[in-house]
């Protein structure tokens, strides 16, 4: 039976998919959904649509898939819109992101045609290797906010949606840490009126997601809800938040080894990682501001799953070095290396060498699908505010101020499908396994 505790509204009608930034990510997604609709690709990669969670003991033989284990929206259900600087519809913008093949894109030339940005809010300040014509022109930022509102109105008053939310696929902003004006939403809508240059455009469809009874997910590595005052305004709205930055590549890569090494005490003097990468996100990132923020989502996850604090003779000395190197002739094909010096019994020297030749954007691609809809059902559930079970999809997740973010892509996984358990009424699985032999 379900929990009496949670009651989870139905999904009837359509989800409308908001998305900032139509580039080779959004355009992998949104291509993706209309070639799975006509049986032209599978969803590989997304939980959503092929995992499943494990009920009950091992013997009762329960492991049903996820969606049809909690009520998730449809595939076939939503309606997408998205802005961008560039005036290119997603077709148009498929084919110049160069990921998927023209075969395929020409046979979903129909629909992503049909899909055109609407003007976007954007500030040079922030994306400084980028800029484009199809912008919000005139007036505070608190005008801008408010043609983002309108623009959200108009869309679910056209396709009719029941419900709405709104995933950040943008470009990486520069480096900004939480200042004054996002102390408290009274001083954030303040400084929205007044134009504070520490507001970026991120926080203004943020701001306006949240207004409209829209959750909102951050894909980038940049801050954009984690501050008190949009933290104040989802509370009060009783809205869900996700963020930050996708963890697709070579992270979660790094979220998959360092645990391993962890679990067996294997010690770790140095963890050098370096990525080729060719795409817009790369011309991006090439701007030392927007890699500052990558770099510090980047970083943390070794940290906090080594844990030097409880460990200071494996992990209390380990340099750590993360480079993203712009080279366009790769394109989305991103590259990324690992060298990793560890060190085991007696205190002996091994390496670790990896190799990891990814496609950044159909890495990314099924995380923004699951996202979506499971963003979609904590909002149907009545949960507000951060959501740290979704802490599986991405690199710097957002967490309460008095616990440190959990990066061990396993737990996370644990804590994700306990949380599914624990919205469906069913006994959370603890692995302890004593049961069986009594």
């Amino acid at each position: 039976m379900p929990n009496q505790d949670v009651r989870i509204a139905p999904a009837e009608g359509k989800l409308g998919v908001l998305i900032p930034g139509m580039g080779a990510v959004t355009t992998t997604f949104i291509a993706g959904l209309e070639a799975i609709k006509r049986g032209l690709g599978k969803p590989i990669g997304s939980l959503t649509q092929l995992g499943t969670v494990r009920l009950g003991k091992r013997t009762e033989g329960r492991s049903p898939a996820i969606r049809d284990f909690v009520p998730l929206a449809n595939v076939e259900d939503l309606e997408i819109a998205t802005w961008d600087i560039f005036e290119d519809n997603a077709y148009e913008a498929a084919v110049k992101a160069g990921v998927l093949e023209m075969p395929l894109l020409q046979s979903l030339k129909e629909p992503l045609e049909a899909i055109e940005p609407m003007q976007a809010v954007f500030d040079q300040k922030f994306v400084k290797r980028l800029n484009g014509p199809n912008v919000k022109a005139g007036g505070s930022k608190m005008d801008y906010a408010e043609g983002v509102m309108e623009d959200i109105r108009q869309f679910q008053k056209r396709t009719k949606v029941s419900r709405t939310t709104m995933i950040w696929c943008g470009s990486t902003e520069v480096y900004h840490e939480a200042a004054e004006v996002h102390s408290s939403l009274e001083r954030f809508e303040r400084g929205l009126r007044e134009n504070d240059p520490e507001i970026s455009p991120s926080q203004i469809y943020a701001y306006a997601a949240l207004k409209s009874g829209v959750p909102y997910a951050n894909g980038a590595p940049h801050m954009t809800t984690d501050m008190p005052a949009l933290l104040e305004l989802a509370r009060d709205r009783s809205l869900p938040l996700a963020g930050k930055d996708y963890k697709s590549g070579q992270t979660f890569m790094k979220t998959l080894i360092a645990p391993g090494l962890k679990s067996r005490l294997l010690g770790v003097n140095g963890w050098f990682s370096t990525n080729i990468l060719g795409n817009r996100d790369g011309e991006v990132l090439d701007d030392p501001g927007s890699f500052r923020s990558k770099e510090v989502s980047k970083s943390s996850a070794l940290e906090y799953i080594l844990q030097k604090q409880l460990y200071p003779d494996l992990y209390g000395n380990v340099y750590h070095k993360v480079r993203i190197e712009y080279y366009p002739p790769r394109g989305d094909a991103k590259e990324g290396w690992d060298n990793i010096d560890i060190f085991g019994w007696l205190g002996y020297p091994m390496q670790i060498k990896v190799n990891f030749l990814c496609r950044d954007s159909i890495l990314a691609a099924p995380l923004v699908l699951d996202i979506v809809l499971f963003m979609d059902l904590a909002q149907r559930a009545g949960m507000r505010g951060i959501q740290e079970w979704l802490s599986f999809y991405f690199k710097a997740p957002m967490h309460a101020p008095e616990v440190y973010p959990e990066h061990d892509v396993f737990i996370q996984l644990m804590k994700l499908k306990n949380t599914l358990r624990w919205m469906r009424g069913e006994d959370l699985i603890t692995h302890l396994g004593l049961e069986y032999y009594d």
